[in-house]
């Protein structure tokens, strides 16, 4: 009977000794278990990703290979793949490889090195990496011949993506001239929307075209706005699924004849997403960010010594949600949650905050800011009499002090008190346009939605209060009010001015959100568009010419405020997150 282990690891960037610790741990477990094999994902030893550490720090280069020689000594009875960064010793080359050594009663008896590195999205490995031009080799465990290959290099079957290869040789066509019988990629790759099918049809596509086991070992855990998944697999000769480790968990996953539970993966993970037509429809997606989100705040938090977080609670939407997020992540007992009104914050959204804290059950109390504003006021006003230039026509000086001053107060109590997070809760939407306050509401030490769009928002709120435990936890009122930062009073109503009034519907403005991350489409392009609001609501040309402009605008002041967002998770398919999309302050795009 064969046994393979799928070493599903969480680990550490620059935690050199801690990554071998975990490593030999799974090792002396799996020869306990009698496997004959056990397999670690993409540069599990130096831990993914780690950004420019090994070109500051070269010492822990030295300590990352004194450690794969200590590790060789655990291997006696069994055979380990380890992921490394692999000196390269070529002048006038980058100085890396992404390698797999192959390790056999103690000896490293192969040493395989990725060949397409990707330098797209998220993806930088041609900064670090040199790609290798040799043959893969293969290796043997009791007649049976195994291939290895690294994440990319799965990802350029020309078969499958047809005019979308960006490649220009096949690793898995050139493997299987040396017959394989078994094909083991391993890898580190994020969880996006609508990537568990790609991985899901090309794995299944791939092992029954060459008619071989195809074994997939992914890392799981959270670094640097990325969210690993995990959801290590097995498929076998006929491309059908015959094992599957957890989604966003660490886990020991042991195969037999490459066999296991097919356990869950979250409801709608594995739909196709059709990235050239917009839909409101979200919930395929649902699940998947709720525990991308939630997975992602527990991993930045532990692995940075946090475990309590604090947040102004406004009685909307988006402070709502991250609460909720914020409870299932850490536990409700190590949430804090701040209502700060001002005198112009509605009795409504007051007791919206107040309910939602109760049947959520986290701390809560409230930090009126009414009479420091009017002090603020008076201050500034005689700095503002001594300031002779141009002033602006409509300043929003008031707006930004009370969203400031709720953050100053966050950030106290952060530094007050031991292991406490501020943070921010800005969504994707208002991040586009710059609908946020630098240093004020989208201040703080992680922001957990700012890659979910207002309109996936609703849904996601929806969803966790019917899927919950602890259900309908977010007032109902919450959700069907027009969402708002109540900074200011529109003199015709009396009320506040809410969102859209200043911006556009939601609806609208994450469509051209949609097709500018998806399409490129710029401003004719999205004037020849038409909408789904257009479909359900009169709107004219001038109109649609106007919130378009506006976009365009908008978006162009607010890129400087992408650059200074907080940490936070990529869920969408395409972000503004500066680990993805670089875009200079200084720039013009329409």
């Amino acid at each position: 009977m064969r046994k393979i282990v799928l070493a599903q690891i969480n680990t550490l960037a620059g935690d050199i000794k801690g990554n071998a610790v975990k490593i030999k741990e799974y090792i002396l477990r799996a020869k306990q278990d009698n496997a004959e094999l056990i397999v670690f994902p993409e540069l599990s030893l130096i831990g993914y990703p780690f950004g420019d550490i090994f070109i500051r720090h070269k010492s822990l280069i030295d300590r990352q290979l004194e450690e794969l020689n200590d590790i060789k000594k655990e291997t006696t009875g069994i055979t380990a793949l380890i992921g490394f960064a692999e000196p390269n010793k070529n002048e006038g080359q980058k100085p890396f490889f992404n390698s797999v050594a192959v390790i056999q009663d103690g000896k490293i008896i192969n040493t395989v090195r990725k060949r397409l590195l990707p330098n797209y999205s998220e993806f930088n490995d041609y900064r670090y990496f040199e790609p290798s031009h040799e043959e893969q080799k293969v290796f043997e465990i009791d007649g049976e011949v195994y291939g290895i290959i690294v994440c990319e290099d799965s990802f350029n079957d020309k078969s499958f993506f047809q005019q979308n290869s960006i490649y220009e040789i096949d690793p898995i066509e050139q493997l299987m001239k040396q017959k394989p019988q078994t094909i083991i990629n391993c890898s580190c790759s994020p969880s996006r929307n609508g990537k568990e099918f790609i991985k899901n049809t090309l794995f299944s596509s791939i092992a029954k075209k060459y008619g071989v086991n195809y074994i997939y070992v992914n890392q799981s855990g959270y670094a640097d706005n990325l969210c690993f998944d995990g959801t290590s697999r097995i498929y076998n000769k006929d491309g059908i699924l015959t094992a599957r480790a957890k989604s966003f968990e660490e886990e020991y996953f042991l195969t037999e004849n490459y066999k296991a539970e097919i356990n869950p993966i979250p409801s709608g993970m594995d739909k196709k997403v059709a990235i050239n037509d917009f839909s409101m429809d979200y919930q395929n997606d649902l699940e998947r960010t709720y525990k991308t989100i939630v997975f992602a705040i527990k991993e930045y938090f532990s692995k940075n010594g946090f475990s309590k977080a604090v947040l102004g609670l406004s009685g909307g939407l988006d402070s709502s949600v991250c609460a909720v997020l914020l409870a299932d992540a850490l536990g409700k007992e190590n949430v804090w949650g701040i209502s700060m009104p001002s005198k112009i914050t509605s009795g409504e959204s007051k007791n919206d905050a107040k309910v939602l804290a109760e049947n959520l059950g986290i701390n809560f109390f409230e930090v009126p800011l009414a009479d420091t504003i009017e002090k603020m006021k008076s201050m500034l006003n005689f700095s503002f009499d001594n300031i002779k230039t141009d002033k602006y026509d409509k300043p929003t000086t008031i707006e930004n002090l009370q969203a400031r001053l709720r953050a100053t107060i966050l950030w106290s109590i952060s530094n007050e008190y031991k292991y406490m997070l501020p943070i921010a809760t800005s969504d994707k939407s208002e991040a586009y346009i710059g609908y946020a306050t630098v240093n004020g509401d989208m201040s703080g030490g992680f922001a957990p939605i700012a890659d979910v769009t207002k309109t996936k928002l609703f849904a996601l709120a929806d969803y966790m209060n019917k899927n919950r435990e602890n259900k309908n936890v977010i007032p109902q009122s919450v959700l069907i009010k027009p969402p708002g930062a109540e900074l200011k009073i529109n003199p015709e109503t009396g009320k506040t001015v809410c969102a859209e009034e200043d911006n556009m519907p939601y609806e609208f403005l994450d469509e051209i959100i949609w097709f500018v991350e998806n399409s490129g489409y710029g401003f004719n392009d999205l004037m020849h568009h038409t909408f789904l609001y257009e479909k359900k609501h009169s709107l004219t040309t001038e109109q649609k010419t106007e919130w378009i402009n506006k976009f365009f605008w908008k978006s162009k002041c607010a890129v400087y405020k992408w650059h200074i967002l907080p940490p936070s998770v990529i869920t969408d398919i395409h972000s503004i997150n500066s680990v993805e999309y670089h875009q200079p302050i200084i720039s013009r795009v329409f």
